[in-house]
């Protein structure tokens, strides 16, 4: 009997879950009789749906609704939840851990393939800067949405209770740096939410509380164009919202944070969102990489001189055919990995039957940002927006992109609702230490030295 040509796809984001879902649907004959095989190795089990991360931790939409169960979507395939460690594609291997090796402490396991597709996204980009790995707050998964949310009002009940200004200062200071989408629409989102909240604390006022964008360069989201991204900052700045272009953090020690024009901010909040670079995963590989880390692609997604590699999204350097620039690539975001995850199943499919390969083009079609409730930024086939108008195109858009008719459907009843009635503004810092409370009550009672009387 012939083993079935198996396909492995590494990572379960955008890429990895649009592409697995569309070989399953495309080999369906395959699979069900038993001549090919899907695989999706992927940390988690579920894919995040990154755009909506700071409306989760604004408490606008569950953070339930913001990923999308991977066993659920996809049916046809084989979810493995782990980590592929390297590949060893001359071999068609690729070497994995999983929660039972873990706990069977037998090692890695390695996994045969015929197809490869390496799509595992990118992680935080960051820097030497000291102090950001005991105080950074990152904002790229859920987890890290959630507890930021978590965090703020948890800092806010800090000043509202403290008797020591300075520990009230330092809690009601909020320090972001990246002035890309994630760290403009967090800080948005968020200082959106903590204004709001701080009308139910007796002694903290919305002033009170300081906000502050740290960006390296002259400018913050770029992608929506520099007209869009000065009123951005006008906008930002007229919510007393302060933001330093051209600045970096240099220290963030003892929780102050330091920045390069000299400034000094006590803070118990750094959160970091400059940047990001490909996954680690892709350095141990015997796969073409360029000089950032990406795997060299073909306009076909192929991994250039591997054959039966495939790649797109964060991790691959896919040409721009729709570029007059030579050697443009394809900008490493959402748009272009959801577009070309649809070409990558295609040409798999294709691959396996024999048929000729498609070119993957697509001209940038443009950008939107949220600035907070009812605000926004677009620059949109040439057209540009502000305000109200943009903020309803930046919803439309990404529930129009948001992946399964279920999430579709929750995330609009849940924007319905919270139109209809006042925020959320609990904090379940707890669930963070879910057993900190039992092992409390569980530990025996301390040792005062007293001896019992004779």
């Amino acid at each position: 009997m012939t083993e079935p040509a198996r396909i492995l796809v590494v990572g379960g984001g955008y890429v990895g879950m649009y592409t697995a879902l569309r070989l399953q649907r495309q080999l369906r004959t395959e699979l069900r009789a038993g001549a090919a095989e899907i695989v999706v190795v992927t940390p988690e089990p579920y894919m995040t749906y990154q755009p909506f991360l700071p409306e989760a931790a604004a408490g606008s939409i569950s953070p339930r609704h913001v990923v999308v169960p991977l066993r659920r979507v996809l049916d046809r395939c084989r979810i493995v939840i782990g980590e592929v460690q390297s590949v060893d594609h001359a071999k068609r291997t690729a070497t994995l851990a999983t929660l039972a090796t873990a706990e069977e402490g037998t090692g890695t396991l390695d996994l045969t393939y015929d197809e490869l597709v390496i799509a595992p996204g990118s992680v935080s980009r960051t820097l030497p800067v000291p102090g950001l790995i005991d105080h950074g707050i990152g904002f790229k998964t859920v987890e890290e949405a959630i507890g930021l949310r978590n965090h703020v009002i948890e800092q806010m009940d800090i000043a509202s209770s403290t008797r020591d200004p300075a520990i009230r200062d330092a809690a009601l200071t909020f320090v972001f740096v990246g002035g890309g989408y994630a760290g403009v629409e967090a800080l948005a989102e968020l200082e959106d939410m903590a204004r709001y909240t701080a009308r139910y604390y007796h002694n903290v006022k919305p002033e009170d509380l300081r906000w502050v964008l740290v960006e390296a360069s002259d400018r913050i989201l770029p992608e929506v164009g520099e007209e869009m991204g000065r009123y951005a900052v006008r906008e930002l700045r007229g919510r007393n919202i302060d933001v330093r272009l051209e600045t970096r953090l240099e220290s963030c020690e003892d929780r102050v944070a330091v920045l390069s024009d000299g400034t000094r901010l006590p803070t118990r909040t750094v959160v970091w969102t400059a940047g990001v670079k490909p996954a680690p995963v892709l350095a141990e590989t015997d796969l073409p990489l360029n000089e950032r880390g990406r795997l060299r692609c073909t306009a076909q997604l192929a991994v250039e001189g591997a054959p039966h590699a495939w790649a797109a999204g964060d991790a691959a350097a896919v040409p721009d055919l729709t570029s007059d620039e030579p050697g443009k690539e394809c900008a490493p975001n959402a748009q272009h990995a959801v577009r070309q995850a649809k070409v990558l199943a295609e040409n798999i499919t294709a691959s396996l039957r024999g048929q000729p390969l498609k070119e993957y083009a697509h001209a940038y079609a443009g950008s939107v940002a949220s600035l907070g409730l009812h605000k926004g930024v677009a620059h949109v086939y040439g057209r540009k927006l502000k305000g109200y108008p943009a903020w309803f195109m930046h919803r439309a858009y990404h529930l129009s992109r948001v992946p399964t008719f279920n999430r579709k459907a929750r995330v609009l009843a849940e924007w319905t609702l919270s139109g209809l009635f006042k925020r959320e503004i609990v904090s379940l810092g707890s669930l963070e230490h879910p057993r900190a409370e039992f092992e409390l009550a569980a530990a025996p009672p301390p040792d005062n030295g007293d001896k019992p009387s004779s």
